[in-house]
């Protein structure tokens, strides 16, 4: 498995696998399915989105968003990570957040931030990374 950065024509990818996180419920609180255009619009320019893959395709993603909108916040950069439910288990979580934190830093960012849920929590609790 590898990491790369995410490309618009990986957008039908990544919609597929945050769409299934979405649906079973256990890492995000969002509601609404994602489509490819709706993921397309994550690539601006400044917030950094990865992919891992094997041969056989992108099974893994791991993204950033803006986190506030006020200047005194423009290091700081909300993330998320999914991987695919059949690539659970394989390291690639971790693989994605790695390569993504290098992306970040490379963009200028020196702090992620995140509210994690996953299978074994019932609620979400804040994370904090420093990048430098």
């Amino acid at each position: 498995m590898k990491a790369r950065p995410a490309t618009p024509a990986d957008a039908a990818a990544i919609a597929r696998i945050y769409s299934a996180g979405i649906e079973e419920r256990v890492a995000t609180f969002e509601t609404r399915p994602r489509s490819a255009a709706d993921v397309e619009c994550w690539f601006d320019g400044v917030h950094p989105v990865v992919v891992v893959e094997d041969e056989g395709g992108v099974f893994a993603f791991a993204s950033t968003s803006p986190y506030r909108t006020r200047e005194c916040y423009a290091g700081i950069a909300e993330f998320s990570v999914y991987v695919a439910r059949e690539a659970r288990g394989r390291g690639a979580g971790r693989v994605a957040m790695n390569a993504l934190i290098d992306a970040a830093r490379a963009a200028g960012f020196w702090k992620l931030l995140s509210r994690l849920r996953g299978e074994r929590s019932q609620s979400h609790s804040p994370a904090l990374g420093g990048l430098s």
